[in-house]
């Protein structure tokens, strides 16, 4: 009984530890989206930040409360727009400093043409302040507009009163001086954020900078579709020290036939490196005659795979200079899942597999293959073996856009063009794709386009597919079945490009 009970609770925790890699696994990849992180760092750092000067501030009297509306605001531009126009750390400081001195000189100068009124701010020093803070800002380049809260707060600050009733200015100037300490510790809070977080965020959250080096390539057929694939995957493994490609022969039925009519299919007798006997394939059972045939078709079928699999590897490790090894599989009922069993069994992390339809639309094996769990690089090829020229059309930001740019510059190379773009359907969203495809390719290390036009995907396409090598289109696979019904996937409205098409379905979210 007890021993079931544990059985139980083992079977309990290992789903308890599997649903909790899932979710760590979503979270990261809601985090790859730019503006999910920027939403993430505004809710948890801000906050933090006003707590910390807020504790500071209490530990001196002199600080006023009334600094903390102009900070809280500052902060909040600093770190919802790290790469905007008001994202400066010497704005923010400079800008903020510049209202509480302008205004501190307004309530200086007003206090010489009205009578002192600890309850009423006076008209004229308020606008005395807004006009010396936008004339100052905009003379020395640092216009902020929480500078003008800044300015304006100083007006009602809360000081001490001395004998004679009239305000002592020194309060006041305390409350310059805690609006420069305070903004000084958030810029440079900000500019560490920014430079070791922000920055260098592709580091630490986009997989696609240190994954898919280990690459799969089914062979499918004899035709040179499948040694451009094998190409296209080297190209994408050699961008990375620890790259390595490996060719897959499945075995059919089909080539059983033929191994078993043909008895010198596969066997090398110049160089004995392949022969019916040498260990390809499963052991026989002994004293079993018709087992031992049945094995021996095996290893002819299997030897002359990888006989051919060897010669298209001593390819791509000469033009490429990639390793390159060969496995050699039985496609069983479900090929797709073979290629999924090989592809963790030599622990790669991405499949390219040549294009296949069936009845004008995707073949049950590339249908198959986005449904499971290793990311997935269908490959139509034109006939070029490089691809120095790559457009890539993006979406939204997010995982897959940034595996996809990824890909590009990896088989662009330096010498290379890459170009990504994103298609409106109305003047007044220009500025929002701009700045999407500016978070897109911010953290690639590499020289890239953008472009932005007022089109269908379909038309920009067909207008501008022949300038480029390659074209990298996602499967859209993360959109509903609802979704894919009123609007199917790019990749299947587009036909004839004239130029090579690979379509990316990252599975590693599953």
């Amino acid at each position: 009984m007890l021993t079931v009970k544990g059985e139980r609770v083992y079977r309990l925790l290992g789903r308890l530890r599997r649903a909790e890699r899932r979710e760590l696994h979503e979270f990261r990849v809601w985090l790859e989206s730019t503006r999910n992180l920027l939403h993430l760092s505004v809710l948890v750092l801000v906050p933090l930040l006003i707590a910390v000067v807020t504790t500071i501030s209490n530990a001196f009297p002199a600080f006023s409360f009334l600094l903390f509306p102009p900070l809280a605001a500052g902060t909040y531009t600093l770190f919802a727009d790290p790469r905007g126009k008001y994202s400066s750390p010497v704005r923010f400081v400079a800008g903020l400093t510049a209202g509480a001195v302008c205004g501190w000189a307004a309530f200086v100068a007003g206090t010489f043409a009205y009578p002192a009124d600890p309850t009423n701010v006076h008209a004229g020093s308020a606008a005395l302040a807004v006009f010396l803070t936008g004339a100052v800002t905009w003379l020395f380049d640092v216009e902020e507009p929480s500078a003008f809260s800044s300015a304006l707060l100083i007006l009602i600050a809360d000081v001490p009163q001395s004998a004679s009733g009239r305000f002592l200015f020194d309060g006041r100037l305390a409350y310059v001086v805690s609006i420069l300490a305070s903004s000084s510790l958030i810029a440079v809070a900000f500019v560490l954020w920014r430079r070791h977080v922000y920055s260098a965020r592709s580091r630490y959250l986009y997989r696609s900078t240190r994954g898919d080096d280990h690459v799969l390539v089914p062979i499918r057929t004899d035709d040179g579709g499948s040694e451009a694939t094998a190409m296209l995957g080297a190209r994408l493994a050699a961008a990375h020290e620890a790259g390595k490609v490996v060719l897959l022969d499945l075995v059919t039925d089909a080539d059983l036939e033929d191994a078993e009519t043909d008895p010198e299919l596969g066997v090398t007798t110049t160089d004995g490196t392949i022969e019916p006997g040498s260990g390809v394939g499963t052991a026989a059972d002994d004293h079993d005659p018709d087992v031992e045939g049945e094995d021996d078709v095996q290893r002819r079928a299997a030897a002359a795979a990888a006989t051919d699999l060897e010669a298209r590897a001593a390819r791509v490790r000469t033009k490429v200079g990639v390793p390159c090894q060969v496995a050699v599989a039985e496609a069983g009922p479900n090929p797709a899942s073979t290629v999924l069993d090989v592809a963790h069994e030599t622990n790669c992390d991405l499949i390219a597999a040549p294009y296949e339809t069936e009845r004008g639309r995707l073949s049950p094996f590339v249908r198959r293959l986005f449904r499971g769990d290793v990311d997935v690089l269908v490959h139509r090829p034109l006939g070029g073996t490089t691809w120095k020229r790559v457009l890539v059309p993006v979406r939204r930001t997010g995982d897959v856009a940034h595996e996809m740019i990824d890909f590009a510059t990896r088989l662009a190379g330096r010498t290379g063009r890459v170009s990504v773009c994103h298609c409106i359907d109305r003047e007044g969203d220009r500025r929002r794709a701009e700045a999407m495809l500016a978070d897109a390719v911010e953290t690639v290390d590499a020289a890239v386009e953008t472009r932005v036009a007022r089109s269908s995907i379909e038309t920009f396409l067909e207008a501008n597919a022949e300038a480029y090598d390659l074209v990298i289109i996602g499967a859209s696979q993360d959109r509903s079945a609802a979704s894919r019904f009123v609007s199917r996937p790019t990749f299947e409205r587009v036909r004839d490009l004239g130029c090579d098409v690979a379509i990316l379905d990252r599975n590693h979210r599953h």
